[in-house]
């Protein structure tokens, strides 16, 4: 449905950090990098991190988040620890979310500008 996602942040250079730590684990990297704008994916950008004047203001009862599809349960594992190094904070520890689904293994953290980040495998085991 979606070719990319676009977020605004304060600082790339933090972002960065955060996003390569989280993502890197996922099977994803920064595959451009300009003055103030990053862009992450595995085969192609889907993911754009640009500098914005005005980003979006954290608001945990919104409802918004972004979850990335992982490989395995340990990538999720490494998703979560690699975003608290970078950053992150703790938005739910890695697990089995049995009201989501029998094999809904995920975590959920927050990146440096407020918005929640999701790591989920369906994978068993």
């Amino acid at each position: 449905m979606f070719d990319h996602i676009s977020i605004g942040v304060r600082d790339t250079a933090a972002s960065k950090r955060f996003y390569d730590a989280a993502l890197k684990p996922l099977g994803y990297t920064c595959l451009s990098q300009s003055p103030g704008s990053l862009g992450y994916g595995a085969q192609g950008v889907a993911l754009w991190v640009n500098d914005a004047a005005r980003p979006v203001p954290s608001d945990a009862k919104s409802g918004l988040h972004f979850c990335f599809a992982a490989p395995t349960r340990a990538s999720v594992d490494a998703f979560h620890a690699g975003a608290l190094r970078e950053g992150g904070s703790d938005n739910g520890a890695p697990g089995l979310r049995a009201d989501y689904g029998e094999n809904y293994y995920a975590a959920f953290v927050v990146d440096p500008d407020g918005y929640r980040v999701e790591a989920y495998c369906g994978a068993v085991g």
